[in-house]
């Protein structure tokens, strides 16, 4: 059994191995183009990782994903820039996650005593509000033509096009620097949520979602574990919109609007509730679609190319039109998402592989021969 158990674990680290090895290869061969679909990609896996401890694991529906987002990205915009504190920018990022943190922990006392639609209706709210105050404190935030965002610095390395440097011999500019750095937030995100899963407050969080009578029989509080799944999912959301601020390198209001929130919402339901590789899954369909079709919208039937004053429909359009049909046919058919698809069919293989072998069944044998009838004897 020991040996069996050590055979597995040199098996997933010799696969997350493999796996590191892969994703470290883009910057080598991709152009800037796919690097920065993979960079918004990360970004988005970051929050939606965070929507799905909320509302896979614990529960709650939140449509104020976007609001913390914008806490995140505009936090550090403002915390590193000019006007601002002018801080480095290396303190700058782990202050705007606190930043994100610290507004879910202000609205937590409501996440910890609301549920379901009502606490949707309740974090709407904060989305036309975070709206309101992006376009209105102009000295923080810039107004409507929002705010540059100054590159992330670490030690005298800097994220970003200035200065030359060669990677066995490929330039390396903003993208490809970004793209280690995303890669470092992601697996930060991705090991400490399914640490996170794995712990005991996960599995109240998970016991809270299936019962809260039972959950709370079982001794969990049930408010403060609702307040600090809020808090941990704000937070991821907020490192999300600092990665998000450093690939679009300046932050405008309109793009943190109920919009987004909703793509998280989908981005969780294709990818399957609860589940880090489905949010995963889920962000990289959501993220990259938009983008794919915007860029091949010429060579798309019924599909109108950026600009084109033609009838058909834009490629934006047609991407939330593609994954909202994905929504339906998901809820319909595979209500686990597309992680829950992929175990079954990794399941339905494993079974194939396993030869079945027939139970031994034992060659009955032949009756004893039945004794010969004694004549009956006569009795004088």
């Amino acid at each position: 059994m020991s040996d069996r158990i050590t055979a597995l674990l040199t098996r997933r680290r010799a696969t997350l191995l493999v796996v590191a090895v892969v994703l470290c290869l883009p910057p080598f061969y991709l152009d800037a183009f796919w690097l920065r679909i993979g960079l918004f990609s990360m970004a988005a896996a970051i929050g939606a990782i965070g929507l799905a401890l909320l509302s896979g694991t614990a529960g709650q529906l939140s449509l104020g994903h976007a609001f913390f987002l914008a806490v995140g990205a505009y936090g550090y915009t403002w915390l590193a820039g000019d006007p601002g504190p002018g801080l480095p920018t290396a303190l700058a990022v782990p202050l705007a996650v606190l930043m994100a943190g610290l507004a879910g922990g202000l609205f937590s006392p409501v996440a910890g005593r609301v549920k379901g639609i009502y606490l949707g209706i309740a974090t709407l709210a904060l989305v036309f509000l975070g709206h309101h105050v992006l376009l209105t404190a102009e000295s923080v935030t810039g107004g409507f033509n929002g705010r540059s965002v100054p590159p992330l610095s670490v030690g005298g390395f800097t994220f970003d096009a200035d200065g030359e440097l060669n990677v066995l011999g490929v330039p390396f500019g903003a993208e490809e620097r970004l793209w280690f750095l995303g890669l470092a937030l992601f697996a930060l995100t991705w090991f400490t949520a399914r640490g996170l899963l794995r712990s005991r407050p996960g599995r109240a969080l998970a016991a809270l979602r299936d019962s809260e009578t039972a959950a709370a029989v079982m001794g969990v509080d049930v408010a403060r574990h609702r307040s600090a799944a809020f808090v941990v999912s704000s937070m991821y959301a907020g490192l999300a919109g600092v990665l998000l601020a450093l690939a679009f390198r300046r932050v405008v209001p309109d793009y943190f609007g109920l919009v987004l929130s909703v793509d998280y919402l989908a981005m969780i339901v294709i990818g399957g509730l609860g589940s880090v590789a489905g949010a995963t899954a889920g962000a990289v369909f959501v993220t990259a679609l938009p983008l794919l079709m915007t860029r091949y919208a010429d060579q798309l039937p019924l599909v109108a190319a950026p600009g084109s004053t033609e009838g058909a429909v834009g490629p934006t359009e047609a991407a939330r039109y593609l994954y909202g049909a994905a929504i339906v046919l998901v809820l319909l058919y595979a209500p686990d998402g597309l992680h829950g698809l992929v175990r079954r069919a990794r399941d339905r293989l494993r079974r194939r592989r396993t030869p079945t072998t027939a139970p031994h069944t034992a060659v009955p044998s032949p009756p004893p021969p039945a004794a010969a009838a004694r004549p009956k004897e006569h009795t004088p």
